[in-house]
C-alpha cells in the first residue's frame, strides 16, 4: 500500500513514558514510580477545576460549545485582547500545525533553533518544507538573522523560553529582532513556558497585545498543559492579528476541544492563586536542582521553565543514565536524541526531587 512520500522521512514524536508502561515493563508498584519527563504540574491542577469539571459531566453526551465563548471571554480578558484574535486548539501543538498548512508548502523554508521542540521539524516534513537550523544551542538572535537574510524563509519559530533546554530571550532583544523581519514572514512566538518565565525574570516576559499591536506578522502561542495543570485535557491558543486567525480558522475542525476541557480550562484560568503557588514553589525546588548540580560538577543550564537540564561530561552518557533511572522507577526525558548529552528533568514536588537526588547519587 502507498502513501504519502512526505511522511517517508518523519520519525514519531516520543512523549514521555506512562506510569503505565514503566509498571508492565519493570514490574514496579505505580506508587513507587515518579514521572518527571512530561513537565507536567507536579501539584495537578486546581481543586476548583476538579469540581467544575465533575459538575458537567453529564454534559459529555453533546457536543461542545464550538463558539467556545466562555474560554475565549476568559483569555481575552486576561491578555487585553479581541476575541476574533484567538484561536483555541487542541494543544498548541494543534496551533502549530495549523500555522504550519496555512503558511507552508513543499517550496518553502522554516527556521528553527538547533535545540528546540521536535513538532515544529515534524510539521514541517508534513507539507514537505525545508528545514534550517542554527548551529547555536541557545538561541542566537544575531544568528537567526544571519540565516533569515540568507534564505527568507516563510516561518520563523523563537521557543521563549525554549523546549528542551530552559533558557529565554530577552524580550527587548527579540523586539528589535522582530523589526527587522519582513512582513511576509511569519514569527511564532512559543510562550508555553511563559508563566514561569515572566515570574522569574520581567525582562523575559512577553506581552501579547503588545506584540500584535506592533507586529501583524506575529502569532504568540500559550498553552494550558504547564502552569495551569491540565496537560491531560489538551488545552492551547494562538493570539494574532484578526487576519491570521482567519486564516488559520479555515484549517481548524469543528468541535476541536472537548467540553470538559473547555471548562477546565475557563476555571483555571480564573484561578490565578492555585497557578502562582505552583510556579512559587517550582522554583524554590529548583534551587536544589542548582545547588545539586554545583556539588556534583554537572553543568545545568538556567532554567526559566518547570524544568532543568543537566548535560554530562564525555565520562557518563545521557541515555545510560535515564535508562537506569528508568529501571527504578524514575522517569525522565534523555536528550540525547536532540544531540546533547543531557536529560531534561521536570521539578517535581519536595518528595519526587528528594527521590530523584537519591537515585542519581547512586548512579553517579
Amino acid at each position: 500500500m502507498k502513501f504519502n512520500k512526505k511522511l517517508q522521512n518523519i520519525k514519531n514524536y516520543e512523549a514521555g513514558k506512562p506510569i503505565e508502561l514503566v509498571v508492565r515493563e519493570f514490574g514496579i508498584e505505580p506508587k513507587d514510580i515518579v514521572k518527571l519527563a512530561s513537565n507536567e504540574n507536579p501539584y495537578g491542577c486546581s481543586v476548583k477545576v476538579q469540581k467544575g469539571v465533575c459538575d458537567i459531566a453529564s454534559k459529555m453526551a453533546m457536543y461542545p460549545d464550538d463558539s467556545m465563548m466562555k474560554l475565549k471571554e476568559g483569555l481575552a480578558k486576561r491578555f487585553s485582547v479581541a476575541q476574533d484574535e484567538l484561536i483555541i486548539g487542541s494543544g498548541s501543538d494543534q496551533v502549530i500545525e495549523f500555522i504550519m498548512h496555512a503558511k507552508a508548502d513543499e517550496n518553502s523554508k522554516i527556521l528553527i533553533n538547533s535545540v528546540t521542540f521536535a513538532m515544529y521539524e515534524i510539521y514541517a516534513k508534513h507539507v514537505g518544507a525545508e528545514i534550517i537550523r542554527t548551529q547555536s544551542q541557545k538561541h542566537d538572535l544575531n544568528e537567526f538573522y544571519t540565516l533569515y537574510k540568507e534564505h527568507n524563509p516563510d516561518i520563523i519559530f523563537l521557543c521563549t523560553p525554549n523546549n528542551p533546554t530552559g533558557d529565554a530571550i530577552n524580550t527587548q532583544e527579540m523586539m528589535s529582532f522582530l523589526q527587522k523581519i519582513d512582513n511576509d514572514t511569519l514569527v511564532v512566538v512559543d510562550g508555553a513556558y511563559m508563566e514561569y518565565a515572566e515570574f522569574k525574570d520581567n525582562a523575559k516576559k512577553v506581552t501579547p497585545k503588545e506584540l500584535i499591536a506592533k507586529f501583524d506578522n506575529v502569532i504568540y502561542l500559550g498553552t494550558f498543559s504547564k502552569a495551569y495543570g491540565l496537560g491531560g485535557m489538551r488545552v492551547g491558543y494562538g493570539i494574532a492579528t484578526k487576519s491570521i486567525i482567519q486564516e488559520l480558522y479555515k484549517l481548524r475542525p469543528p468541535f476541536n476541544i472537548t467540553t470538559l476541557s473547555l471548562e477546565a480550562a475557563s476555571i483555571a484560568l480564573e484561578d490565578i492563586d492555585f497557578v502562582n503557588e505552583s510556579i512559587k514553589l517550582n522554583f524554590e525546588e529548583m534551587k536544589r536542582y542548582e545547588e545539586f548540580a554545583k556539588a556534583k560538577k554537572i553543568d545545568i543550564i538556567e532554567s526559566y521553565t518547570n524544568f532543568v537540564t543537566l548535560c554530562f561530561d564525555e565520562t557518563k552518557k545521557s541515555s545510560d543514565i535515564a535508562a537506569s533511572l528508568l529501571q527504578k522507577g524514575m522517569i525522565v526525558r534523555d536528550l540525547s536524541g536532540y544531540g546533547m548529552n543531557a536529560i531534561r528533568v521536570t521539578v517535581g514536588t519536595h518528595d519526587q526531587n528528594d527521590r530523584f537526588f537519591a537515585l542519581i547519587e547512586e548512579l553517579l
